[in-house]
């Protein structure tokens, strides 16, 4: 089991969050961006900086990640490539992407960009906060700890 993240837009609290889990755990967690990142030592936490351009990074997630995994996104179109791979995924604010509820996530998503391509003010996801930050950390503990139990 590998942790992925899609590290270009994933917070630095998040990213954190990440460094202080993989190392108690010793799970291998892998940054993937179009730029170089800061990272703290340890062997378990690597970057990949891959060249710039539109979806490079999901693409090599999607092409290296394996059944088992996990991945940090906030990306639903990634989210839902991986999770047909049989990747667990959970967003930045703690929000677990299943089988289930990603084709919704998927249909609102391409909803919100329609609205947004004809002009329509949409905004933003709100800023990343404490409760946000809290039930990521909760859902991640929750899922290394099951992750172990198996």
């Amino acid at each position: 089991m590998q942790i992925w993240v899609d590290a270009d837009a994933c917070p630095n609290v998040i990213k954190d969050i990440l460094f202080k889990a993989a190392n108690r755990v010793q799970v291998p967690l892998i940054l993937v961006a179009n730029q170089a990142l800061r990272t703290p030592p340890s062997p378990v936490i690597r970057s990949v900086v891959v060249p710039a351009g539109f979806d490079v990074a999901d693409n090599y997630i999607v092409q290296h990640c394996q059944v088992g995994d996990l991945l940090i996104t906030a990306d639903i179109p990634l989210a839902a490539e991986v999770i047909a791979k049989g990747v667990q995924v959970i967003s930045p604010r703690g929000e677990k992407f299943t089988p289930n509820n990603i084709e919704q996530r998927l249909a609102m998503r391409n909803f919100m960009e329609e609205m947004r391509n004809a002009g329509q003010a949409t905004g933003g996801p709100a800023p990343l906060n404490n409760s946000d930050r809290q039930a990521f950390a909760n859902v991640l503990d929750r899922l290394l700890a099951q992750i172990a139990r198996d």
